[in-house]
């Protein structure tokens, strides 16, 4: 006789983690955009560490979940972080002279409309989860836009919006990853994160 026994391995929601790291980094270098502290040396670390590690975590947890549209939102924005923090390193002279006489703007900001458009996209899936995330990807959506206009140097005022909006995404993904956490360990809607729009669900 063959007996075959299923091992079932459970992996919590990733989610909490994930918006954390995306609070931390965006709350970090908001500070920069608006002024209120100057100099990049000290957001890298949260960038890669809390931007790009915890949301790459977050991904492959979401992966094991077969949850598609998580995981492709989470490793899709921390490999913008990884990319991000590789673009200040060099503009800071940090991988030699060279590389940084090399900048170009133009490529950033292009850079800046291809993660646009993949946000874009991945912002109409975000209608189907809950109005919370809903908000995130609206807001990141915006962020990216004054990016490419202050990349481009289209439009000055962008950079400071961009500033506000990254603090906007840092407070409400704060929220998020709260109710995420709290909703769990409660086993109740602590928080509550909004139904999903139901239009094409």
């Amino acid at each position: 006789m063959n007996n075959t026994q299923h091992v079932k391995i459970v992996v919590a929601d990733p989610s909490s983690l994930g918006l954390f790291g995306l609070a931390m980094v965006t709350f970090v270098a908001s500070t920069q955009k608006l002024g209120i502290t100057t100099g990049l040396s000290f957001v890298i670390p949260w960038a890669i560490f809390l931007g790009a590690f915890a949301q790459l975590m977050a991904a492959s947890l979401d992966f094991k979940h077969n949850n598609i549209f998580g995981a492709t939102a989470f490793a899709g924005y921390a490999f913008f972080w990884f990319s991000v923090a590789a673009c200040w390193l060099i503009k800071l002279g940090v991988f030699g002279q060279a590389l940084m006489n090399g900048i170009d703007m133009g490529q950033l900001g292009f850079g800046f409309i291809g993660y646009l458009i993949f946000s874009l996209f991945m912002t109409i899936g975000s209608m189907e989860t809950n109005k919370v995330l809903f908000i995130i990807f609206v807001l990141i959506d915006v962020l990216l836009a004054m990016l490419a206009l202050d990349a481009f140097g289209a439009a000055h005022w962008a950079h400071t919006v961009a500033g506000y909006t990254e603090l906007a995404i840092s407070l409400v993904s704060f929220y998020g990853s709260a109710a995420v956490v709290l909703n769990h360990h409660f086993g109740k809607a602590f928080l509550p994160t909004g139904k999903p729009f139901g239009i094409f669900k």
